[in-house]
């Protein structure tokens, strides 16, 4: 079970730690190999069980319940004989498991290091994308870009189809948009991606990595030995520190994507033209366009700076100029993430329901020049008083709905006291239609309504999508 290929799984005792998306396709794949499979998993609620007998019924064992307790024959909960852990990306690295697996010599691998060492020889190279924000919807724009230049492809990894599924699946792919999230590259130690890009850096769960340091070595395995290129933001020094650190191929170039006018190996913006000085001849003097920041949609800067670094994967791979115009052209972005859903007299409603963090929300508040916010939820242990000095300035008014809103409040009348704040208690299904309605109470013509709430959701909706619905439907209702 060493750094190589593992061509012969008939009879290894492999565990996989946790069931959900990533476990069952992982348990599924390594019986379907000829592994003996053992699926220990925390929960045990109706989901689980509903998995396990999925599981079950093709001969995986399956322990519910606490998947770190011991029992007949194990060692805090190494199942007996265990040769390999496959791990699900979400379990923490000081979980008991890992330590008595550490202690046993026992390697533990994630659900992507699993597909990286499960491809067949000739597979698709990988375009691997991270950062705090922006991962999914740069990844979507790669692929577009990709599908564009005629390349068979798909947009994988923590977007929703399983790496796994594209590894081993029937179809045959050129190359594949990954995305891939700081706990995926924690447990992934032996991927090496053709080009890789890490879009910015801010905290964000440094309760699962337990600090800053930790949590930027993970993203920065993402470079660990690229080919082409390592696509660095230039105006996030971390993200370009970690290019430095990362022991790469030879010849492989750091690129950088920037919102100003681009030096050479970059690619930025130059008169509302995305350009190109990185993948071109002589690039002391020369540029190429590659389309006009009105093709990216939403225009907003921080998408902006995703389509640049999609654009410099796609042109590290030797994708032609005008498939990163007709990509982008043709890509429309999930739900929920800086989308326009009305004018009301004269004031713009935007759905960012998707800004879950302080990192987020500040790219977001950066794209309006006067904004009523819309802002709350669980705070995750964040702290507001950055992101409000910085958006004072832009700030009409503030609406803050959710559990933690008192933390948000506290940091407006630290740093912008004289910004007008409605503090809505409720927290029923109503309480989104009131937020919008007074939000219209602040707002002047030429405003913009903004829900990029910093917070997660769980307080009050199912998810940031039911969050971000409910806040459309109360549009919906201002504006009939």
């Amino acid at each position: 079970m060493g750094s190589g290929q593992v061509t012969d799984w008939q009879g290894k005792h492999v565990t996989v730690a946790g069931l959900g998306v990533s476990g069952v396709p992982a348990a599924k794949a390594l019986h379907g190999l000829g592994a003996k499979v053992t699926v220990v998993n925390d929960g045990d609620d109706a989901r689980a069980r509903e998995q396990a007998a999925e599981l079950e019924a093709l001969g995986v064992t399956v322990r519910l319940g606490d998947g770190t307790a011991p029992d007949s024959g194990s060692a805090a909960g190494l199942p007996e004989g265990t040769e390999l852990i496959v791990t699900a990306p979400g379990w923490r690295p000081d979980k008991p498991l890992f330590a008595a697996a550490d202690a046993a010599g026992v390697p533990v691998w994630g659900d992507v290091e699993l597909a990286w060492r499960l491809r067949k020889p000739g597979a698709a190279d990988w375009l691997a994308v991270t950062g705090t924000n922006g991962k999914t919807t740069t990844v979507q724009m790669l692929a577009s870009i990709l599908e564009a230049a005629g390349l068979r492809t798909a947009a994988v990894g923590n977007i929703g189809v399983s790496l796994l599924d594209a590894v081993l699946g029937d179809e045959e792919y050129d190359v594949l948009a990954v995305e891939l999230s700081s706990y995926q590259l924690h447990w992934a130690p032996s991927l090496r991606a053709h080009s890789a890009a890490v879009l910015n850096l801010a905290p964000d769960h440094l309760d699962w990595h337990g600090s800053m340091e930790a949590y930027a070595k993970d993203k920065g395995r993402i470079y660990e030995g690229n080919r082409v290129a390592c696509v660095y933001n230039t105006a996030d020094k971390a993200t370009e520190d970690l290019v430095r650190e990362a022991d790469v191929e030879e010849g492989c170039r750091a690129i950088g994507f920037t919102l100003g006018t681009p030096g050479p190996s970059q690619l930025g913006v130059v008169e509302g033209l995305l350009v190109d000085r990185a993948f071109v001849e002589n690039r002391q003097k020369n540029a190429q366009e590659l389309a006009e920041v009105a093709d990216v949609k939403p225009a907003a800067p921080h998408n902006v700076a995703n389509a640049l670094a999609a654009a410099a994967l796609a042109r590290a791979y030797g994708v032609p100029a005008n498939a990163v115009r007709d990509g982008l052209r043709n890509f429309t972005p999930d739900a929920h993430r800086i989308a326009h859903v009305a004018d009301v007299d004269g004031v713009a409603y935007v759905d960012d329901s998707k800004a879950t963090n302080t990192h987020a929300t500040q790219a977001s508040l950066a794209a309006y020049d006067s904004v009523v916010w819309i802002a709350g939820g669980l705070a995750k242990g964040a702290t507001f008083d950055e992101l409000v000095a910085g958006a004072a300035g832009r700030l009409r008014g503030a609406v803050l709905i959710g559990r933690d809103r008192a933390l948000i409040r506290e940091a407006l009348a630290r740093h912008a006291p004289e910004v007008p704040v409605v503090d809505l208690e409720r927290t029923d299904t109503g309480a989104m239609l009131q937020a919008v309605q007074e939000a219209r109470r602040l707002a002047r013509p030429g405003d913009t309504v903004l829900l990029a709430p910093a917070c997660a959701s769980m307080d009050m909706f199912a998810n940031y999508n039911k969050r971000g619905d409910a806040f459309t439907q109360a549009v919906r209702e201002l504006g009939a």
